[in-house]
């Protein structure tokens, strides 16, 4: 039977595609995130299946016939064995009823790449099949520019420009983009914040003239393969804990929490998804109170959760409101104008309520929980995962988390030395493939949070 999977825009006035379309595009060309016209059901796992054969069948299911079931077994073989675990996504027992899945161990340290070493991958083997060429524009607040250039360093249809903010990541984060001597590869560091790189993101996609002429795509969570890929080790987690778990998850941009809403929406044994939010708690105050305003960034020890405009939100928003995109797009419009967005309370008793909590840390109390978590178990903590624990730790304290909880560990210590060692006296050292790191030149490009400077880098850089 033909399996054609359509994909849809948030905000309802794009046209529908196909997965390999939706892929190329990245953003919908009325600002919109695709998401699948349909939501599939949780095949069994089989026996014995390794994280790549999981993979693989999970993801065929949003790819549809667009590329033969032996395509993408084979790329997702291909995107895992750059990981150096042999479960690529271990689970580590923390303490009763909680553990932590480690999804540092891929190229990048960072879980960007459980998606972005097979994103890389399809985008190679559509555009090699299409005669086709692409310049990725994508913002990052840390990790997702790594991973997205290591993904993509080497593919032969792809130039790639990453925006981070200027001074706001780690020096591990900045020199795992600027060290990268790749002739496709461009690093821009912005005077601003993640979310005035991401807004410049989407103004460049929302310029039809200037999104044709470049051929943009992005690898951005607003682009759906990405959230689709992460989908699986929810799924994973499950599998070995045979479920039902409670999932908390570090949280900025929201694509990763989403992921799991899927896996839960396609029949994972998945009871409470856990928004961990430091001290920039635009979520945290939306779960917790219904109270979406926009503030200010605040610089913080984990840094690649600064953010105050969360994307994929709208994933989410959509979903609530029926999958009305006219509304959705109302919603976020009175956002960008007012700072400020709320839900109705009928929404809330069916998707939030029972559903999701939320919790924040601010760095002090990020570093006593890496510190205790050192001095209790010897496990070493970035400041993100930190987060995470410390707010399982709060919710199970105020008598309102129960169960088996797995805390998302989304980036290696050794990313972030400074924090860690300041908790424990501990300094990570780096994996051995990344020791020379701070040895290798720099190539990064200082610009003015200025779309029009953004534009003229973009544009004249490649070809």
């Amino acid at each position: 039977m033909p399996n054609d999977v359509r994909y849809v825009s948030t905000r309802g006035a794009a046209p529908e595609l196909g997965f390999t379309d939706a892929l190329l595009a990245g953003l919908a060309t009325d600002g919109g995130l695709y998401v699948p016209a349909q939501w599939p059901a949780l095949p069994p796992r089989a026996p014995g299946a390794t994280y790549a054969q999981r993979a693989a069948q999970i993801v065929q299911l949003f790819i549809g016939d667009e590329l033969p079931a032996a395509t993408v077994q084979r790329l997702c073989d291909e995107a895992y064995a750059t990981f150096s675990h042999p479960a690529v996504v271990p689970l580590v027992q923390l303490h009763h009823e909680h553990f932590v899945q480690e999804l540092f161990h891929g190229p990048t340290l960072a879980f960007k790449d459980v998606a972005l070493q097979l994103v890389g991958r399809l985008f190679d083997e559509v555009l090699r099949e299409r005669g086709q060429r692409v310049t990725i524009v994508g913002a990052t607040s840390g990790d997702t520019g790594s991973a997205a250039i290591d993904g993509v360093k080497d593919c032969a249809n792809v130039d790639i420009v990453i925006l981070y903010p200027h001074g706001r990541t780690s020096d591990v984060q900045r020199r795992q983009m600027t060290t990268v001597s790749s002739p496709n590869v461009r690093v821009v560091a912005v005077e601003g914040t993640f979310d005035d790189c991401q807004d410049m993101v989407k103004a460049m996609f929302n310029d039809a003239e200037f999104r044709a002429r470049m051929q943009l795509s992005a690898v951005n969570s607003i682009n759906w393969a990405r959230v689709m890929a992460q989908i699986v080790y929810y799924i994973t987690a499950t599998d070995l804990l045979a479920g039902p778990i409670n999932v908390c998850v570090p949280s900025g941009n929201f694509g990763n929490v989403f992921s799991g809403w899927i896996a839960r929406r396609m029949g994972a044994p998945i009871d409470q998804l856990v928004v961990a939010a430091n001290a920039n708690d635009i979520l945290e105050r939306f779960f917790n109170r219904n109270d979406m305003s926009a503030a200010a960034v605040v610089p913080s020890l984990s840094p690649s959760m600064d953010i105050q405009v969360s994307s994929n939100f709208e994933r989410l928003l959509f979903e609530m409101n029926g999958r009305d995109g006219g509304l959705t797009a109302e919603q976020l419009q009175r956002f960008r104008t007012s700072g400020r967005l709320s839900v109705e309370a009928d929404q809330r008793a069916e998707f939030i309520e029972g559903r999701f909590q939320a919790a924040r840390l601010d760095d002090t109390e990020t570093l006593g929980v890496i510190s205790r978590t050192y001095g209790e178990s010897g496990m070493l903590l970035d400041p993100h995962t930190a987060v995470g624990v410390g707010a399982v730790a709060k919710l199970r304290a105020a008598g309102t988390l129960h169960g088996t909880t797995v805390t998302l560990a989304t980036a290696h210590p050794a990313k972030f030395p400074d924090a860690v060692e300041r908790a424990t006296g501990v300094r990570p050292p780096l994996p051995p493939h990344l020791a020379d790191l701070f040895e290798l030149p720099e190539q990064c490009t200082v610009l003015p949070h200025d779309l029009a400077a953004i534009k003229q880098f973009v544009s004249t850089t490649f070809r």
